[in-house]
């Protein structure tokens, strides 16, 4: 019987705590939706299953996250806010930045849906949340992963493991969050709005619109510039075509290996103990809000751009205006689709798409400016 009880000592079961199961049923839940709902499986499976690893009771000095850990040495990247940025030049290699080019307007749809991110941030502070506190919960409003990492390693790297997960786990519930909220603020008649073909954009266009996006940027808001310069890097390389190899591996090899170690370190964060407790609870309520008061931003904005426009524009493109992408404007397109099965919205839903894409950047370049 000593042996048996020494035995027993030695395993997880003696170890396990009821937080730790409680984290374990959600982990079990995420890799439902991810496999078996289809929801985003790229960033879901890889942060429930870090949330499964970090959760497992293990020896002290053994955890898969401690220093000399595998995810641990990983999670340097999160840390140092190294893999945001390399995230941003895949994206950049990976984006046609066309439909915004033809329709600069846009622009300012992009820029409504960033609203969220500020209407968070007074939301936080009002709850006692110091500046930079309220500026990393705020950024989850633009649906950007890795723009919420990289600001948060930055003005308060204490609340990065339940911020990231907030908005990743935001991000793959596009298809779900978005929909009703965009049903709830448009009629059926301007849902069922088709709009016209977008204009042939030259590659001149193509070429020097990374320059310049740059540049300009670069010269107002120079916080921004890891995250913008990278992801104009990577377009302006896609735009040139006379490096189609290091492109491909761009937005291939590198774009999943580092989305894997993201998904696997952030879902590793969520340890029981720090993850469970009344803090994570007013992020996720906070995160949840922004994304949401951005959503509404972006589709009521899309309503007076489709008033002044005469209804040529339907106003649900201006929900793809978070950072998203692609997956805002495959919610849009759906729901447009839903409507009237011969509307085509998606390439008109990815100008604000992008557009939401440099604005979640900027907006975190203006906050880092602000805080840092």
């Amino acid at each position: 019987m000593e042996f048996l009880s020494n035995l027993y000592s030695t395993t997880g079961l003696s170890m396990l705590t009821i937080k730790q199961a409680i984290m374990i049923v959600v982990a079990l839940f995420l890799m439902y939706l991810a496999i078996k709902k289809q929801y985003e499986p790229y960033l879901l499976l890889p942060i429930s299953f870090g949330m499964l690893l970090v959760n497992l009771p293990a020896l002290v000095g053994e955890g898969i996250m401690d220093s000399n850990g595998l995810l641990g040495i990983l999670y340097q990247g999160v840390k140092y806010g190294v893999y945001p940025p390399l995230i941003f030049l895949a994206i950049g290699a990976s984006t046609d930045f066309g439909p915004l080019i033809a329709n600069p307007k846009s622009l300012l749809l992009g820029a409504a849906a960033q609203l969220g991110i500020f209407g968070a941030f007074v939301g936080a502070v009002l709850l006692g949340l110091t500046g930079n506190e309220a500026a990393s919960i705020g950024i989850i409003g633009g649906a950007d992963g890795p723009t919420a990492i990289y600001l948060t390693s930055k003005l308060a790297p204490h609340m990065l493991g339940p911020i990231a997960v907030a908005a990743y786990s935001y991000m793959a519930l596009v298809p779900v969050i978005q929909p009703p909220i965009i049903r709830l603020l448009t009629t059926k008649q301007e849902r069922e709005i088709k709009m016209t073909q977008l204009r042939t954009v030259s590659k001149k266009e193509k070429i020097l619109f990374p320059i310049v996006v740059t540049i300009v940027v670069t010269l107002i808001i120079p916080s921004a510039i890891p995250l913008v310069g990278m992801l104009m890097f990577g377009n302006l390389a896609k735009e040139c075509g006379l490096v189609p190899n290091l492109v491909e591996n761009m937005k291939g090899a590198l774009m999943y290996i580092i989305t894997i170690f993201i998904g696997l370190t952030v879902g590793a964060t969520t340890n029981a103990d720090a993850f469970l407790n009344f803090a994570t609870i007013k992020i996720i309520i906070l995160g949840l809000f922004a994304f949401s008061f951005g959503t509404a931003g972006g589709v009521l904005f899309g309503k007076i751009m489709c008033k002044l426009s005469g209804g040529k524009i339907n106003p649900m493109i201006g929900a793809a205006g978070v950072s998203a992408v692609p997956m805002a404007a495959r919610v849009v397109q759906k729901v447009g689709q839903e409507e009237n099965p011969s509307n085509f919205l998606l390439m008109h839903a990815m100008g604000p798409n992008v557009a939401g894409v440099i604005g979640s950047a900027v907006a975190a370049g203006v906050l880092l400016s602000m805080f840092k």
